[in-house]
């Protein structure tokens, strides 16, 4: 198989140089995802202004990490799943949350572990849900805009899982120490 580039400001597509540039004085480096996404700029730019898009989501920063990283654990990839639980951690999600979702256990918040089974059945289901996947989402407090979000979130987590899993993107190292041996 073909190595996939990790590119630099130098070596990127002309039309990426300015998404790693906003990117690395986002993040104070240019993360291993972004670098091998800069092979297609149009990648880049679509997963950069899905992630903007989705942090505009009603959603909390704890809610949204949980679809995120539901979706990377159903996905099996080790790169979300530990970048996602250092920015969970850094954005103030709850240990406790976070050890939950890494193991696959239930949340003790029961709206949040609905939010969880939510968004793991959209993954597994691929969006083919039931009625009561519905209802028991909306008896949790969420509502059909939640749903959309949602969507929304598990979308950006397929781009950038499915980049990792073909171009076996390497864990960066502010990474590393949340590798996640499961998957």
């Amino acid at each position: 198989m073909k190595t996939f580039s990790l590119h630099t400001l130098d070596t990127a597509p002309e039309a990426s140089k300015p998404l790693l540039s906003k990117a690395k004085q986002d993040f104070g480096f240019i993360p291993n995802l972004l670098a091998g996404m800069a092979e297609s700029p149009a990648l880049l730019e679509g997963y950069r202004s899905l992630a903007a898009s989705f942090d505009k989501t009603r959603l909390s920063e704890a809610e949204r990490q949980i679809i995120l990283l539901t979706t990377s654990r159903v996905n099996g990839c080790r790169y979300c799943m530990a970048a996602h639980t250092v920015i969970a951690k850094s954005g103030g999600v709850p240990d406790d949350v976070v050890t939950a979702l890494r193991n696959q256990t239930p949340l003790a918040d029961p709206k949040l572990e609905a939010l969880r089974q939510f968004a793991e059945v959209v993954v597994e289901r691929r969006g083919w849900l039931e009625e009561t996947d519905l209802q028991n989402f909306y008896m949790a407090g969420y509502t059909q805009e939640n749903v959309l979000d949602v969507i929304l979130g598990v979308g950006l987590k397929m781009l950038s899982n499915y980049t990792n899993h073909i171009a076996q993107t390497p864990l960066d190292t502010v990474f590393a120490k949340a590798v996640w041996p499961a998957g």
